[in-house]
């Protein structure tokens, strides 16, 4: 089987992306109970189009088209969160002299989890973030995706409590790495 192509997200991809988020959500965050995961999709676990606009985020693409994982960084402040979750949302632009790149919104269709598509776009986000002159990274990650980033070097900072609309929370590890060099690519 072919290797998925990497690519820029496209608005046009958007309806894709909700799907392949949901897939992901549904299929790999068992972490999380089932009202969790659906109180999530409905408000943090949504696309954020801002990254798209700055051209930050990427996708892999199969080469049937359909889309096996999505993923991307911000030189924004806002740490986690999609268009529908207001509570945490800060597009100020973060100082790469002094700030962290924020490493943003990963999610793996169920289908080609444990294939090395986290660790793909892991390290494009790392590269472009580095070429921008960050030389730190930070994230929210989710419980599922704490052992893909220890992997890569980040280590844990604090635990958050995200409230959701229907009234549960739920738990995001506050991440970060310091970019020694710029990142390999594979």
């Amino acid at each position: 089987m072919r290797e998925p192509t990497l690519r820029m997200a496209t608005s046009a991809d958007l309806d894709a992306i909700r799907c392949l988020i949901a897939m992901s959500v549904r299929g790999l965050q068992h972490e999380y109970s089932e009202g969790q995961r659906e109180q999530a999709l409905a408000s943090v676990f949504t696309p954020d189009t801002q990254l798209i606009a700055d051209g930050t985020y990427y996708i892999l693409e199969a080469p049937d088209g359909a889309l096996t994982a999505c993923g991307g960084w911000s030189w924004r402040r806002t740490l986690y969160g999609g268009d529908h979750h207001h509570a945490s949302r800060d597009d100020a632009r973060l100082n790469a002299e002094t700030d962290a790149a924020k490493i943003r919104a990963f999610f793996v269709h169920p289908q080609w989890g444990r294939r090395g598509l986290g660790t793909r776009l892991l390290q494009a986000c790392e590269r472009a973030a580095w070429d921008a002159g960050f030389r730190r990274c930070e994230m929210g990650a989710t419980l599922s995706g704490v052992p893909l980033y220890e992997r890569h070097g980040y280590r844990r900072v604090a635990e958050i409590l995200v409230d959701l609309p229907g009234g549960e929370r739920l738990p995001v590890v506050r991440m970060e790495k310091v970019l020694a060099r710029a990142p390999a690519m594979r």
